[in-house]
C-alpha cells in the first residue's frame, strides 16, 4: 500500500509540472477571449473529457498504437513541439488567429479540440508520461492510479478554467494580458525544448 502511495504521488508530480491549472487558466482565458459564459463552459467541459479520453487511450493502448502506425517517440516529440510552439508563439504576439477567433462557425468545437485538448492539456508531454508511467507495469493497481490521478488533473484544470473569469475580475486585465505573454514565452520555450528532444532522440536512434 505505501508503494502505491509513493508511486500515485510520483504520478501526481509528473502531472502536475506538465498540466499545472494555474498556468493554463491564462491559456484558456486567451484562447476563449470573447466568448459568454456558457460558451466557456461548453469549451471547458469538452476540452477536459477529449483530453482524458485521449490520455486514457495511450495509457491503456500506448505501445500498441506507437507500434500500429509505426509512431517514434521522436518524431511525437518533434511535431507535438512544433504545434506547442506555434500556440505560445501566437500567445506571445497577441494575435487574433485562426486558433482563438471566436467569431467563426463552430469555433467552440474547434478550440475545445485544438489547441486546448491538443496539444495544451493532452499533448506530447502529457502522453509520453503517462505511457512511461506504465510501460514497464502489467500491475492494473498502477494502472489504475495513473488514470485517476490523471482524472484529478483534469478536475483541478476544470475547476480553474471555471474560475477563470472571477480570478481575472479579481486581479485585472492588465495582470492576465501579462501572465498571458509570459505563458506564451513558456509554453514557446517547452515546444522549443520538445523539438530539440526529440531530435537528439532521433540522432541517438541513428547512431
Amino acid at each position: 500500500m505505501e508503494d502505491l502511495l509513493t508511486f500515485a504521488f510520483t504520478v501526481f508530480t509528473g502531472f502536475f509540472a506538465i498540466m499545472n491549472p494555474i498556468s493554463n487558466m491564462p491559456i484558456f482565458l486567451t484562447i476563449t477571449e470573447g466568448a459568454d459564459k456558457e460558451t466557456k463552459q461548453r469549451i471547458n467541459l469538452k476540452a477536459i473529457i477529449v483530453a482524458f479520453i485521449i490520455v486514457s487511450t495511450f495509457v491503456l493502448l500506448g505501445n500498441y498504437i506507437f507500434e500500429l502506425f509505426g509512431i517514434t517517440i521522436p518524431a511525437f516529440k518533434i511535431t507535438g513541439g512544433i504545434l506547442i510552439f506555434f500556440v505560445g508563439f501566437e500567445m506571445l504576439q497577441s494575435k487574433k488567429s485562426n486558433i482563438k477567433r471566436l467569431k467563426t462557425v463552430n469555433y467552440d468545437e474547434n478550440i475545445a479540440i485544438s489547441p486546448l485538448a491538443i496539444p495544451i492539456l493532452a499533448g506530447p508531454g502529457t502522453i509520453v508520461t503517462a505511457t512511461n508511467f506504465v510501460a514497464n507495469t502489467s500491475s492494473y493497481a498502477d494502472i489504475a492510479v495513473v488514470l485517476i490521478v490523471f482524472a484529478l488533473m483534469c478536475l483541478l484544470n476544470y475547476i480553474a478554467f471555471s474560475l477563470s473569469d472571477v480570478i481575472a475580475k479579481k486581479i485585472g486585465d492588465n495582470v492576465i494580458s501579462v501572465i498571458g505573454k509570459l505563458m506564451g514565452l513558456i509554453i514557446a520555450i517547452i515546444g522549443t525544448s520538445m523539438i530539440i528532444s526529440g531530435l537528439k532522440l532521433s540522432f541517438d536512434v541513428l547512431n
